[in-house]
């Protein structure tokens, strides 16, 4: 709760729907609101079009033709390796949204590649020409954005979610807006790994929610690791497919490789062997394309003197988290609403094992849920607000901060040591692969005993209301995330999807079920049933 921050006079809006987070989901959702009649806040913490995983890459999108041949082997793609916890409903009208929106970028020119006799090919997205359309057009449908504007918390009555408030990071302004319905769009969370565009991916929005009561679904499916040189930052792991894996003497690595060989990868990094990588299977002719497709990939290697398709290079496995796993917020129904009345979700913030499962990887699904789910979203938050008409303005609000938000000053340097040992804290359960790629009972256990003792010392500290209030934020949201994730991953005594149990290493046939999780103090987890229709996909 914050009572302190409106002691303070700053940016105060009202609005039907405020959206928090500018990337894709958050674009999408902000003008499928504002194309539904309802006025619209965007809030991102960065500035929108230019900050998050997508904006400084490129992007392979979920596009397939609406052909049912087509389109049953994309579903059936990675069924199985998301442990057949999809469902058949939520795969179709995904891909739907995504065909839809892909063509609608073309004619709102997206400049898609062009062949010599003008046919236009809608594919992938280069992340930069994408976002920066994006806000172009969020500008244009009257979407009033806020950037550098991270939120700090939501407001709510005993109806449910009316807005949310934060603080400007360039003017130390606060910064409120009241508002019908709530769509998170904050993404996932990375805990700070330098993976390309996660930084600011710290699991705000998983927060957020969990504060205002929120259920998440799949956060065991939380550990994905990318495959990067150990000198960049760039995590494109669906390069490596066309790449050889080697040991410092030139032997192979057997078994290395981009989906279930980066486990083999993590053992040879755990037991101290540096692996190496080669592009050495990448076909003559689509060398070029591979330099158009990721050119952030190919920059520390031109740097360096290095050609990846002759030249072996060191590779580590950096943490993508949620960001590229598919735990998240629960979807409540088809509009992407969470369990909480007027609180909606959408991209990597919601879960998305309704069309992956247990498994995904960079761009494809999770670009194509980025834009159906924020769609979605920001359609059933218009509708949602605008019945509530004039009174959603006038509902008596409160803070749902779970740690005091106050104008008390404190010993910044102080306080700054404190957030960087709590994040090498929290790092140091959440980032090595002997506890979190790799998950036993006992291992679990000790990592939520330390990740618990820091939660409860989280909680008992005020935070300043200061332009740095938010990474104090980050570091709780972090806590949390990690707390949320492994207690689903100590209740899933299985190996599926992503989630790998060292002491529990084979499928179990009778765990086919969603795992839902929810609490801050005190996590709660249950089981929730798939749809059978999935297995007949």
């Amino acid at each position: 709760m914050s009572e302190a921050i409106s002691s303070r006079i700053g940016l105060e809006i009202k609005a039907d729907v405020l959206v928090i987070g500018g990337g894709p989901a958050g674009a999408w959702a902000a003008i499928s609101a504002a194309h539904s009649g309802a006025s619209v806040v965007l809030a991102d913490k960065g500035f929108c079009g230019s900050s998050g995983a997508t904006a400084p890459s490129g992007t392979g999108v979920w596009y397939i033709q609406p052909d049912a041949q087509l389109r049953t082997e994309a579903k059936l793609s990675r069924y199985e390796l998301g442990g057949r916890l999809a469902e058949n409903a939520w795969m179709d009208r995904v891909l739907n949204k995504a065909f839809e929106r892909m063509n609608s970028l073309a004619v709102w020119g997206y400049p898609y590649p062009e062949s010599d006799d003008g046919t236009v090919h809608v594919r992938g997205l280069q992340g930069p020409e994408y976002m920066r359309l994006m806000r172009k057009l969020a500008l244009k449908a009257g979407v009033k954005i806020l950037d550098h504007s991270p939120a700090l918390e939501l407001l709510a009555d005993e109806h449910g979610v009316g807005g949310a408030r934060g603080i400007r990071t360039q003017t130390n302004e606060p910064w409120s807006v009241r508002s019908g319905a709530v769509v998170i769009a904050t993404g996932g969370c990375a805990f700070l790994s330098k993976a390309l565009g996660c930084n600011v991916l710290t699991g705000d929005g998983y927060l957020l929610a969990a504060e205002a009561g929120s259920s998440f679904s799949g956060m065991e499916f939380s550990n994905a690791y990318a495959i990067a040189p150990t000198f960049s930052s760039v995590t494109k792991t669906a390069y490596y497919r066309y790449a050889s894996f080697y040991y410092e003497d030139g032997t192979d690595v057997e078994g290395a490789g981009s989906q279930r060989g980066r486990s083999i990868i993590a053992k040879n990094l755990l037991q101290g062997k540096q692996v190496y990588a080669r592009l050495d299977q990448a076909p003559e002719d689509i060398k070029p394309a591979l330099r158009v497709g990721q050119t952030n990939f190919f920059l520390p290697f031109d740097r360096l003197g290095l050609d990846p398709f002759t030249d072996m290079f060191p590779v580590t496995l950096r943490l993508e988290g949620t960001v590229r796993g598919t735990g998240g917020i629960r979807i409540a129904n088809e509009s992407c609403a969470t369990d909480v009345p007027g609180l909606y979700a959408a991209g990597d913030a919601a879960t998305r094992e309704l069309i992956c499962g247990g498994f995904t990887g960079g761009g494809s699904h999770n670009a194509a849920w980025a834009m159906s789910s924020g769609s979605f979203a920001g359609q059933g938050a218009a509708e949602y607000a605008l019945q509530l008409g004039a009174a959603a303005h006038t509902r008596s609000v409160a803070g749902l901060s779970s740690t005091t938000l106050t104008n008390q000053s404190t010993d910044s340097s102080a306080a700054a040591a404190k957030l960087s040992e709590r994040i090498e804290a929290i790092q140091a359960e959440t980032h090595p692969y002997d506890k979190n790629l790799f998950r036993t009972e006992q291992g679990l256990t000790s990592s939520l005993d330390r990740l618990d003792h820091l939660w409860k010392e989280i909680r008992s500290e005020p935070i300043t209301l200061n332009a740095s209030a938010y990474k104090a934020r980050e570091v709780a949201a972090m806590t949390a995330t990690a707390r949320l994730m492994y207690h689903s991953a100590r209740e899933r005594t299985e190996t599926r999807g992503m989630h790998k149990r060292a002491d529990f290493p084979a499928l179990d046939p009778n765990q086919r079920y969603r795992l839902i999780s929810n609490g801050l103090d005190e996590i709660k987890v249950r089981t929730e049933q798939v749809s059978e229709e999935a297995v007949s996909v």
